[in-house]
């Protein structure tokens, strides 16, 4: 290919970064702040660290939250390629975003993930968490919607990206009008689980979680992301068992969530 036909990629946009900061030697910045660094590789780091040679940096991000196949399983890992090996860590472990029985349900996937984040405990005694299997994914992700729609906020349904457009018609055809994540302000919004990432919602409506697993090579971390996008109230809908790290591990016995976890089946009806 010749270079007017070639097209360049993010991947040639970091080195030719790098290739420029070899030559024009740019100056750096007193302070840098970065935000969803768990998703950085390591090119990308050094395109920061060289603009801060001197400097500071603030680093924020959530490992668990990682699901680029580059994403770093510790800290210490990703503040060498930042160059500031010996910075210091503070973990946030106490929160208010997720209700507790939230919190305590996507801490059972974190024994799993691979990286190193500790339990969250939420301060927060509202909310709920509530497992619906069902025949009918379609008819019970509406239900589901609906009985979210009785209270008020912001309502998602999040799945597998393959299963959003069926989801979409189900909604539809049920006469529950419902929009794309780039719509801004729709009540009832449908979102692939890759683009589920930074959103929040009073509401969300899970459904198929083994399918948002098996999507991609670090699709318990895609769950996670999921999973946490509520702010008030989370309706897992299912038909597939759910995957193992919701059903076994510490917090599923001698937990509170059990006082926020509503659990129905439906795949007999």
């Amino acid at each position: 290919r010749s270079a007017r036909t070639a097209r360049w990629s993010a991947a040639d946009l970091v080195l030719l970064d790098e290739l420029a900061g070899l030559i024009e030697r740019p100056a750096g910045y007193e302070h840098i702040v970065v935000d969803e660094a768990q998703d950085l590789s390591p090119m990308e780091c050094r395109a920061i660290a060289r603009r801060s040679p001197f400097g500071s940096l603030t680093v924020l991000g959530d490992l668990a939250q990682g699901t680029t196949p580059w994403a770093a399983r510790s800290w210490p890992e990703l503040l060498r390629h930042l160059g500031k090996r010996d910075a210091g860590v503070t973990a946030l472990t106490t929160g208010f975003r997720l209700p507790a029985a939230v919190a305590e349900l996507t801490n059972r996937l974190l024994p799993r993930l691979d990286v190193e984040v500790p339990l969250s405990r939420s301060l927060r005694r509202d909310g709920e968490a509530a497992v619906t299997r069902a025949g009918d994914l379609g008819a019970a992700t509406v239900a589901a919607v609906r009985e979210a729609l009785g209270q008020e906020g912001s309502v998602a349904v999040i799945a597998a990206d393959s299963r959003t457009a069926a989801l979409g018609e189900a909604l539809a055809a049920a006469g529950v009008p419902a929009s794309g994540p780039d719509t801004p302000g729709a009540r009832v919004t449908v979102v692939p689980a890759s683009a589920a990432k930074g959103l929040e919602y009073d509401h969300v409506v899970v459904v198929e979680p083994a399918a948002v697993v098996r999507a991609e090579e670090r699709g318990l971390h895609r769950l996670y992301v999921v999973l946490t996008r509520a702010v008030s109230r989370l309706h897992i809908v299912h038909h597939e068992p759910l995957p193992d790290p919701l059903l076994a591990g510490p917090l599923l016995r001698g937990s509170s969530l059990t006082a926020g976890l509503r659990s129905t089946d439906e795949s007999a009806v």
